[in-house]
């Protein structure tokens, strides 16, 4: 065992995939939840229950640890840079800040002349009225929500004014584009500004919930290094230290917008696990932990399956896999509709 010792705000899948490439590389790992039933839980080294704004358990995890990073973007920014006070957090409380709120993310992103959705601040239903060029369009929260939630589609005025949402929230619109795919970079960005970044991977999405994704992505050629290229201006402008993932439309004439930046480790990187000589999670705890940057290497084309639901219960009760697929089981307790269960990855 290593002398370091790394917290992981958050115990869901992510954490739970972080803890096994720390344990990969001889670091012990402390899972800080607010969950009681964290899956994170059964892989790392000792599990902290509590709240994420509950101060003195917050004190114990930094005494304790040698760094910290987290595992899903809406824990507190108070927590987070309370906690930076003490023992360095990567990425930057600062960071996760920015990306909280989608609309700071997509200023932040149009300064560096990278093309988004066209968008527009709304605080009332009255703010939608004038906004039909944005139509049709979706409307969400500026802050939290992930996999659909907090996402309302509108196709007309019409729809507007059937809307029921609460507009004590603040919101944003977003223009749709004539979407032809989604893809996304995964980038590693170590303290050194020097990058590992994995190949562009095609996804599918169900009910706004990612299905499917897939390397290679059938993508032209241009598309494939502008993708990657700006991943890593967005990476260096936010002098990140960590993984991170950014989300991209093509629309049919083949131009490319980011629809968003994920600051962790991402759901559509797990097929990197078992795809590249290091995978997201590990390069993620070699940068957030100073270590030897270790370059990447494509071992195989790949698909990855998201198991929702109840999808996960033939695999749990007799898994008959091929010697190319691997299945990864997230252990969560309880079986819900549109809840990630486990994925399923086959080298191809």
């Amino acid at each position: 065992m290593s002398d370091i010792t790394l917290g992981i705000l958050g115990g869901g899948q992510l954490g739970s995939m972080l803890s096994t490439a720390a344990k990969k590389l001889n670091i012990k790992t402390i899972i800080y939840s607010d969950d009681k039933d964290a899956p994170a839980q059964k892989f790392c080294d000792e599990f902290l229950f509590a709240s994420y704004d509950n101060k003195e358990k917050i004190y114990e995890l930094a005494k304790k640890v040698d760094f910290i990073t987290y595992e899903f973007e809406n824990i507190p920014f108070e927590t987070l840079n309370e906690l930076n006070k003490l023992k360095t957090v990567l990425p930057k409380p600062s960071v996760n800040r920015l990306i909280q709120h989608r609309l700071a993310e997509k200023d932040f992103i149009n300064k560096l002349n990278i093309r988004t959705t066209r968008y527009a601040h709304v605080e009332d239903k009255k703010d939608l009225l004038p906004l039909k060029d944005f139509l049709p369009g979706i409307l969400k929260t500026t802050t939290m929500g992930y996999d659909g939630k907090g996402q309302y589609p509108i196709k007309n005025l019409d729809e507007i004014e059937a809307l029921n949402i609460d507009f004590n929230n603040e919101y944003i619109l977003e223009k749709l584009v004539k979407l032809k795919k989604e893809i996304s970079v995964i980038v590693t960005r170590f303290n050194n500004s020097k990058y590992e970044v994995y190949e562009p991977i095609e996804n599918t999405h169900e009910s706004q919930i990612l299905r499917h994704s897939k390397i290679p992505a059938e993508i032209n050629d241009k598309i494939f290094k502008q993708s990657k290229e700006w991943a890593i201006m967005i990476s260096e402008e936010l002098k990140y230290v960590g993984t991170l993932c950014v989300e991209f439309f093509v629309d049919r004439n083949d131009n490319l917008y980011v629809n968003e930046i994920a600051p962790r480790v991402h759901n559509s990187g797990h097929l990197t696990l078992n795809a590249y000589n290091i995978s997201q999670f590990e390069n993620h705890i070699r940068a957030v932990c100073s270590l030897e940057q270790i370059p990447l290497k494509k071992l195989s084309n790949a698909e990855m399956i998201n198991l929702i639901g109840n999808q996960i219960v033939p695999y749990r009760n007799n898994p008959k896999l091929n010697d190319n697929q691997f299945l990864f089981d997230y252990f969560k307790k309880n079986i819900k509709e549109k809840r990630k269960m486990g994925h399923l990855t086959t080298l191809k």
